[in-house]
């Protein structure tokens, strides 16, 4: 495909470590129901799943934040459970409830007929949002494509959708650990072909949502979902058209395990705000980037006090390369977008002295 040259590469220059200018920042859901324009586009799709399928749709909304802000990326705007609405399990989301599937994985014979799907034709919604994503940004920021692990896609499909407890996937890990492992695997080999087929639609970078991996024992973490994200990370295509993709691992509730998610070969680690960047930097010995990691509800103070915390992280982070700014988790849906602003033009003021070498 025809591209057109980054304008603006600070992203990903972060995500290697390489030198910047000022601070990258994007943030997690930027496009969403705290925008106008996003509850607009929302209401004429008429239902979340079909602004999901309408690759005119989900360019538009991908596009919208940028519009707004002076952000350094975009990311596609999708959803987690795509695989599993692929693989035939029927997602819906229903209001006030969050994602629902039809079916729901109960039995083994439920994970042996399970298909993986073909990215080319299944989601091929996906990838030509993707392209078309492209296309419209005309070299203005990145595009960072995305999936859920198989570990958060494999709660979903065992769940039948959100969970408190997590009893349903927990009591099968633990009875059945070899089924569980089955439904692991099948998962791993989709997502790597999944995001394969979005960066060569044309994702720059790429990010692994362990949503919910933090819910586990430590050793349950590394075999039911670390194990399998380096798996993907082994699969993912590095490099495409003489470029390099970077991976970025995000595991909520995650910072215990910094260490070992180093390890699986990814260029960053997404932070929560539950642990200070400082610390995961020493932790980590600068060998990878860091993204995050300011709590999203600080999004509801004072434009004095999102400065402030700025400030904060960015003296946590210190000097040098490698930080990529962005909330611990994603923005939520009554922030006033107006203090996002705030936070995206403060990041880019204050960062620069922290790159002046």
């Amino acid at each position: 495909m025809m591209t057109s040259p980054l304008k603006n590469d600070r992203f990903l220059r972060a995500l290697l470590r390489q030198p910047v200018d000022a601070t990258p920042i994007w943030i997690m859901r930027q496009a969403g129901r705290y925008l106008p324009e996003y509850r607009e586009t929302r209401a004429r799709a008429g239902d979340f799943m079909t602004l999901c399928k309408t690759p005119e749709l989900a360019c538009e909304v991908t596009l919208q934040p940028l519009d707004r802000f002076s952000l350094d990326a975009a990311i596609l705007f999708s959803d987690i459970l795509t695989i599993p609405d692929a693989m035939g399990l029927g997602l819906y989301f229903s209001e006030g409830e969050g994602p629902r599937f039809k079916k729901v994985i109960s039995r083994e014979t439920d994970i042996h007929t399970l298909g993986t799907p073909d990215p080319s034709s299944d989601l091929r919604y996906v990838t030509d949002a993707v392209s078309l994503i492209r296309r419209e940004l005309n070299g203005k920021v990145p595009l960072i494509g995305f999936t859920g692990s198989p570990w958060t896609l494999a709660t979903y499909m065992v769940e039948g959708g959100s969970s408190k407890n997590f009893s349903l996937v927990k009591g099968l890990l633990f009875e059945q650990p070899k089924l569980m492992h089955a439904l692991l695997h099948k998962l791993a080999i989709a997502v790597t072909d999944y995001l394969n087929a979005q960066i060569a639609a044309g994702a720059q970078a790429v990010m692994i949502f362990d949503t919910w991996g933090g819910i586990l024992t430590s050793r349950d973490y590394i075999d039911f979902s670390l194990n399998y994200m380096q798996q993907i990370i082994e699969g993912i295509t590095r490099t495409y058209q003489g470029q390099t993709i970077p991976v970025i691992l995000f595991t909520k509730e995650g910072s215990e395990w910094l260490e070992s998610q180093m390890a699986t070969g990814c260029d960053a680690l997404g932070l929560d705000w539950k642990l200070p960047i400082g610390t995961a930097r020493k932790r980590v010995k600068d060998q990878v980037a860091l993204q995050g990691n300011m709590d999203p509800c600080i999004l509801y103070a004072s434009p004095e006090r999102i400065r402030e915390e700025v400030a904060y992280i960015l003296e946590s982070y210190g000097p040098g390369n490698g930080h990529i700014f962005n909330l611990g988790h994603g923005v939520h849906p009554q922030i006033n977008p107006e203090h996002v602003k705030v936070l995206v033009d403060a990041v880019h003021e204050m960062s620069t002295r922290y790159h002046q070498f």
